[in-house]
């Protein structure tokens, strides 16, 4: 199992448009972030998880042909706003790229989206739509997802709860403000661990802050954590000289075997 992030940064992405910190003019690549996602390679196929708006090029620079299946942790813009951009994968392969999310953001995307899931809607010949098939699941249970078994992992996220998973030893968490303690329950024993993170400091009222994640990533007690949605007030270098052994900055284009 291999997981690649695709992007690192928060929903204004590094550099911010105008903005000439440190971050925003540094030199160091990995300072250059991408709105989140990542994709996970597995046995028996490639899980995207969101589609944020540079997806594209995300895939681009990943040598990404195909997906078999997409996940989607909420729909907030920075984590959905890429969706036409796996109109090539329907329109390549034949077929429909099934879309798993938790059964309370299904209708919020199918209305947002409405040109691609409404089937009266079709596409004038000589032009194409994506055909994704919404696959709603309950966060109560594991759902099978390429020949793998995926846990749900709900966490709160302001006004909306943020539905991240656990397949074997990886867990994947985006957009968290706590760990609550079925999460944590679902989480034991995991060796990898993805968590968000802004900056150090301050708190936020729906994101973790570094200190914070630091602290969940303890109680998970994972072999390794990598951090991500992370913001233009700190530097990836900053970061990782700061944290404790076994808690790691990940960046756009990082690949970690799992």
């Amino acid at each position: 199992m291999r997981l690649r992030f695709l992007g690192t940064g928060t929903s204004f992405g590094i550099p911010v448009i105008g903005c000439r910190c440190a971050a925003c003019t540094s030199e160091n690549p990995r300072d250059r972030r991408t709105r989140s996602g990542a994709l996970l390679e597995l046995p028996a196929g490639r899980l995207l998880i969101d589609a944020p708006p540079e997806l594209r090029l995300q895939l681009i620079e990943a040598q990404v042909d195909h997906v078999d299946a997409v996940w989607i942790t909420h729909t907030h813009a920075d984590h959905v706003h890429g969706l036409d951009d796996l109109r090539i994968f329907s329109l390549r392969g034949g077929r429909e790229v099934p879309l798993h999310l938790h059964e309370a953001h299904a209708k919020e995307l199918v209305d947002r989206f409405a040109y691609v899931f409404d089937p009266s809607v079709r596409p004038l010949p000589g032009t194409s739509k994506p055909r994704l098939v919404p696959c709603p699941f309950d966060a109560t249970r594991a759902i099978s997802l390429l020949d793998e078994t995926f846990v749900p992992l709900e966490v709160p996220h302001g006004a909306t709860q943020v539905f991240g998973f656990r397949v074997g030893s990886l867990g994947y968490v985006t957009d968290a403000k706590a760990l609550p303690d079925e999460a944590l329950r679902r989480l034991a024993g995991v060796e990898t661990l993805v968590l968000n993170a802004l900056w150090f400091g301050d708190p936020h009222p729906t994101h973790f802050n570094i200190e914070e994640a630091v602290d969940a990533a303890r109680q998970v007690g994972a072999r390794r954590t990598y951090l991500t949605h992370l913001t233009h007030r700190v530097r990836h270098e900053e970061v990782a000289a700061w944290l404790p052994e076994g808690i790691m900055p990940a960046y756009d284009g990082l690949v970690v075997d799992c």
